[in-house]
């Protein structure tokens, strides 16, 4: 790995781990609204940040009420999340459907964030998942024009190419 995309990288994972403790109250529990999930997006700019983000979110879970079971549990989701959205959208270049997909990705594994809090706490699974669900939908939902506009601006996918 290139010494570029390995500083960006861990750049990504303190800006996850900064945003999510910050408003730790939030982004840990049944009812979460992680804005940090943003940085999700990342990965559809450039598969790269993948390292970045699931580092970020392990680091950030080392800090979790829920202790082992937000380690292991949280950081699955969002590596199993990331590598579907990456396999699901290598044929398009639409950055929105991309999005979109990502979006879907996360909402659709917080089955894993339900079933962490089932052996937790024994709480309600179903409620567990839409709830979850809902928070990624929201953060995610309104953190893709964010992450367009960013894109637009920045140029993620040009932050790990090395110059020529």
């Amino acid at each position: 790995m290139k010494l570029k995309t390995m500083v960006t990288n861990a750049i990504v994972a303190a800006l996850y781990v900064a945003v999510t403790t910050v408003i730790a109250p939030l982004s840990y529990g049944a009812i979460q609204f992680r804005v940090s999930e943003i940085f999700n997006h990342l990965a559809v700019f450039n598969r790269k940040y993948i390292i970045g983000i699931v580092a970020g979110v392990f680091i950030a879970n080392l800090f979790s009420p829920l202790g082992w079971y937000d380690i292991v549990f949280g950081t699955a989701h969002s590596l199993i999340s990331l590598l579907a959205m990456t396999v699901l959208t290598r044929k398009t270049g639409n950055t929105w459907i991309k999005m979109g997909i990502n979006i879907l990705m996360f909402m659709f594994f917080s089955f894993i964030i339900a079933w962490e809090l089932k052996l937790a706490f024994d709480a309600p699974f179903w409620l567990n998942y839409v709830t979850v669900a809902f928070g990624e939908l929201v953060v995610m939902g309104i953190g893709a024009p964010i992450m367009k506009v960013l894109n637009d601006k920045v140029h993620f996918a040009k932050r790990l190419e090395a110059k020529s």
